[in-house]
């Protein structure tokens, strides 16, 4: 009798939810179409699948290097990546409102995900020197930081950075060395004997899967917000070439500062072969040629190697520790990609460009001149890089606040903290 009259109940209780949600404004569903979604001017944008496939296996797998580490790399990595991307479509959001509406569309789910590149960028550096809670408030902050600074320099500077070089790789390289400086090892705190922040044979191997994937899809991330057809062909084409051009670079670099002469570092050929992809995202979709393309490729390699080999090692000295080397492979190729879009912004010209110039430059067809469009390149580039390293100190400051449970120094780098393991 009592699982009777439960039942029965549970049906009024059904039916009274239906006789609610049949009463909610019916306005919002003409036509098949919810108002809380977009419609479909957003429904085939292109990058979105190759996209999500980078931050959840590229990112994860590239940061399986450490020999004890593995469960938190591909762990965090998940578990940021879905915190961020939520967090970035309200955040990302704010500044686009319409009728006081989040509208959410493939393309804002694209750019959550690429916002949520800034995240595990800066998990990057700060990979086994931060604990989860401590990974978790600096998401959160950092997202609601990045977005506001693409605000700044995509909405109000109107600087053109369709591959994120300036506003995604700068921006989460020196977010993450502003927390790992705040969050430096003291000289001598940990023997070197002791020190688990080394790869061996296996975990090498692993890492290389995600920088393969990170590779092969790197250009459908780097032109999916291009505006036309031919806009969408040039970045594809460019970042492949640039890719192309960094890779056979690091390879012959790494041979000529390698320790040991001759022979390749796994370090430089895991990361160095992808800074080609960042150098070149500022300026992907403009017309650049494909030679200069591949120069682009080439610098982005020589900076990238000669950066682990010896800009990392001077890092380490005085205690700011980056244990992915993102600022080889985000942060100084990111830098030199706003360079570059600051020059090739100076030489554009409506005459080269044509009718393509406002999908490029969008501030350029209401009469700002190619110079004025360089300066605001500058004044983005500059904008990021103070933002980001500044907010990054004092966000690495907070963190270590004993509420976020730090790590002991003895404890990086070691998945038994935080894992079972078998």
């Amino acid at each position: 009798m009592f699982v009777k009259r439960g039942l029965v109940n549970c049906g009024c209780v059904l039916r009274a939810v239906g006789d609610i949600a049949r009463e909610i404004d019916t306005s919002r569903y003409q036509n098949g179409k919810d108002d809380e979604y977009g419609g479909d001017e957003d429904a085939d944008i292109k990058g979105y699948e190759d996209t999500h496939v980078m931050i959840f296996i590229g990112f994860g797998f590239l940061m399986t290097f450490l020999k004890k580490y593995c469960y938190s790399a591909l762990g965090f990595n998940w578990l940021l990546a879905a915190l961020a991307i939520q967090w970035a479509l309200l955040c990302q959001s704010f500044y686009h409102m319409k009728d006081n509406t989040i509208l959410l569309t493939k393309k804002s789910l694209f750019e959550a995900d690429v916002m949520s590149a800034t995240v595990l960028i800066t998990f990057g550096a700060v990979l086994g020197i931060a604990s989860g809670a401590q990974l978790l408030f600096i998401a959160l902050v950092e997202i609601a930081v990045g977005c506001l600074n693409l605000y700044i320099i995509g909405d109000i500077f109107k600087a053109s950075d369709v591959g994120g070089s300036i506003g995604i790789h700068t921006f989460g390289a020196y977010f993450g060395l502003g927390v790992s400086t705040a969050l430096r090892i003291k000289k001598g705190e940990v023997p070197e004997a002791s020190r688990l922040d080394g790869p061996n044979y296996n975990s090498d191997i692993t890492a290389m899967i995600g920088s393969i994937f990170l590779w092969i899809y790197w250009p459908s991330f780097n032109s999916a917000l291009t505006v036309s057809p031919a806009e969408y062909q040039r970045a594809i084409i460019n970042t492949y070439l640039s890719l192309a051009g960094a890779t056979v670079t690091a390879f012959v670099v790494s041979s000529m500062v390698n320790h040991q002469k001759g022979k390749f570092d796994m370090v430089h050929i895991q990361n160095s072969t992808l800074a080609g992809g960042v150098a070149i995202g500022a300026v992907c979709n403009m017309f650049i040629t494909p030679g200069i393309a591949i120069a682009i490729g080439i610098g982005a390699g020589i900076l990238s190697v000669c950066g682990y080999r010896f800009l990392t090692p001077a890092l380490e000295k005085i205690g700011i520790q980056d244990t992915c080397g993102v600022n080889n492979l985000h942060g100084m190729p990111g830098i030199y990609s706003g360079i570059l879009s600051i020059l090739f912004a100076a030489l554009a010209t409506s005459e080269r460009y044509g009718p393509e110039l406002p999908g490029i430059f969008a501030a350029m067809e209401s009469g700002r001149t190619a110079g004025g469009q360089a300066l605001y390149q500058l004044a983005a580039l500059g904008v990021t890089l103070l933002l980001s390293f500044g907010t990054g100190v004092i966000t690495g400051l907070l963190a270590k606040l004993p509420l976020f449970e730090p790590l002991k120094e003895s404890d990086r780098y070691n998945d038994e903290i935080n894992w079972e393991l078998p």
